[in-house]
């Protein structure tokens, strides 16, 4: 797939408060277009405030957002590069009395999909994401990993070239996580981008090719995973927003 330039995301000075609490603060980041982008950091840090700001479920007080080459902010065209863009929000957001097929209806219906690629696109996605064994079955009788698979299903259903995933794999057993990596690596081999946070460092080693680091909302590493030079990326991570005495603490009776 082509793009039009070398940046899926770009910010300059992003930043959010709350009152006087400063959530992010000047957020410069750089993600390739066609790589699986991990950013990490502790619960609190501004990882799901930051990609609320870039998915534009939330206003930034300060800075720029550029996606897919253009000024999502500023820009009258952004609306068409929304299109573009797919979501899995921290809170899910799914409609709990509908079935998965009625869901992914109204997702398309929303991203204007027509008909007959509708059907086609749904009955791949239920079928490959397992969750299709049970027609009548409703949302709210999922499990939380089959609730995150449809919220994937959903943000992949238009065919977009770029996805923001907050904590997709949360919940999602062995079977269904490695169902996903495979989606998502094929997603990004074809050229299109994703940007995901996780707690879970190990998948973030294992499937993305670059990874930024934030901390009490600052940015504080942004690379290639292999300038990593080796090291674990859990040694990395904990060197930069670990605290040595929290990670020495001892409980009195153990």
């Amino acid at each position: 797939m082509e793009t039009e330039t070398r940046f899926a995301i770009e910010t300059s000075g992003l930043s959010r408060k709350f009152g006087d609490f400063d959530a992010v603060r000047n957020l410069d980041l750089r993600v390739d277009c066609g790589t699986m982008y991990g950013f990490l950091g502790r619960n609190g840090a501004g990882k799901s405030t930051t990609i609320k700001m870039l998915t534009g479920i939330l206003k930034s007080t300060a800075g720029t957002i550029v996606l897919l080459g253009t000024d999502v902010i500023n820009d009258e065209s952004a609306l068409s590069v929304r299109r573009r863009i797919g979501v899995v929000p921290e809170d899910l957001a799914l409609f709990d009395t509908l079935t998965a097929h009625e869901y992914l209806t109204f997702v398309a219906r929303m991203y204007r999909i027509d008909d007959s690629t509708l059907e086609n696109r749904i009955d791949e996605l239920l079928d490959v994401l397992e969750l299709g064994a049970d027609h009548k079955q409703l949302v709210l009788e999922y499990s939380h990993g089959m609730r995150k698979k449809l919220a994937l299903a959903a943000a992949l259903l238009p065919d977009p070239d770029l996805l923001f995933l907050d904590e997709p794999f949360e919940g999602v057993d062995a079977v269904g996580s490695r169902i996903m990596r495979d989606i998502l690596n094929r997603f990004v081999g074809r050229g299109s981008t994703v940007f995901l946070t996780s707690h879970v460092l190990d998948i973030v080693e294992g499937v993305c090719s670059h990874v930024g680091i934030i901390d009490a909302g600052e940015l504080v590493f942004q690379d290639r995973m292999d300038a990593l030079n080796e090291r674990r990326l859990e040694e990395v991570f904990l060197e930069l927003v670990g605290s040595t005495e929290e990670m020495t603490s001892e409980l009195s009776w153990l």
